[in-house]
């Protein structure tokens, strides 16, 4: 059927009018994002940290110990002797047997008794090598911490496995074990001042803190790890390894005495900038208790 123009000029209104095109209501719906992990970085990162092997494995037997086979069990909790078929060692070195057992403590249901613990239900395990004399059982692991198995699900494994690339790369941000020293300056205008706090770490490796005022008042910081030669000081990412190990690592107060030869009034400000270095960082967000916690 030809239009004629009052019609093709109806139609161009009605489409200007808001009318959505064909083109435009055929298109599919956006995909739904991926579900996140239910475990934080910091969860992840603990355990990481602390284990030297990390498995991604499927339950085949799950035997829930009585109470007198398991000593040290804590309140409200259920050991069980695991055998798992190994999916794939996520990290790790040496030889390891296709089918591993282990112990593990887990919570008791809301009803009280032990959880259900299913036949090839997907886990990550955080575990170290069996030693035997001077062998090595590579069909026996023990678990870093005694609740050291999470369930597994395609999130989480990609999440510890960028955490485990940071962990292993070259200057790698280290543990921190504390406040070194450190100091503060005024500036030259009235409100100017930087401060400057120098951190101990587990490897000895260089970590410093610097906020620098301006006169109105605003405040900029950054973190260095290793020497600052290269202007490489800056605010670390959320859920990065060096924000962990600063949200995670850095005591909840700046140790005054560490100021040695700053003034009061200059120990106040340094403390003020520390606690606005905090706020900036966030909570280490945790959903278990830290490996040796």
């Amino acid at each position: 059927m030809r239009m004629t123009p009052p019609a093709i000029a109806a139609l161009l209104a009605l489409i200007s009018s808001g009318i959505p095109s064909v083109f435009a209501m055929e298109q599919p719906a956006p995909a739904v994002a991926a579900a996140a992990s239910p475990y934080s970085y910091a969860d992840l990162a603990d355990l990481a940290v602390a284990a030297p092997m990390a498995i991604h494995a499927r339950i085949r037997k799950a035997a829930a110990l009585k109470p007198e086979q398991a000593p040290g069990l804590a309140a409200g909790h259920v050991r069980f002797f695991i055998e798992a078929d190994v999916v794939s060692l996520i990290r790790g070195s040496g030889p390891l047997a296709a089918r591993i057992s282990y112990l593990v403590d887990l919570p008791l249901a809301a009803n009280g008794k032990a959880p259900k613990l299913k036949s090839k239900q997907p886990v990550l395990i955080f575990a170290r090598p069996v030693a035997s004399g001077t062998t090595t059982d590579t069909g026996s692991v023990r678990l870093v911490a005694p609740d050291a198995q999470l369930a597994w699900d395609p999130a989480t494994e990609a999440r510890l496995r960028a955490i485990l690339t940071e962990l292993v790369k070259p200057g790698a941000p280290p543990a921190i074990t504390g406040i070194a020293n450190g100091f503060h300056v005024p500036g030259t205008l009235p409100g100017e001042g930087e401060t400057q706090l120098f951190l101990n770490t587990a490897t000895g490796d260089p970590v410093s803190l610097t906020v620098i005022t301006a006169a109105d008042g605003s405040r900029r910081w950054a973190a260095a790890f290793g020497e600052i030669v290269d202007g490489s000081a800056a605010v670390p990412r959320r859920d990065t390894l060096a924000w962990y190990r600063l949200a995670c690592g850095l005591p909840k107060a700046l140790p005054l005495d560490k100021l040695a030869g700053t003034a009061p009034e200059d120990r106040k400000k340094a403390a003020a900038d520390y606690a606005m270095i905090l706020g900036a960082l966030g909570e280490c967000t945790r959903t278990r208790a830290p490996v040796g916690g």
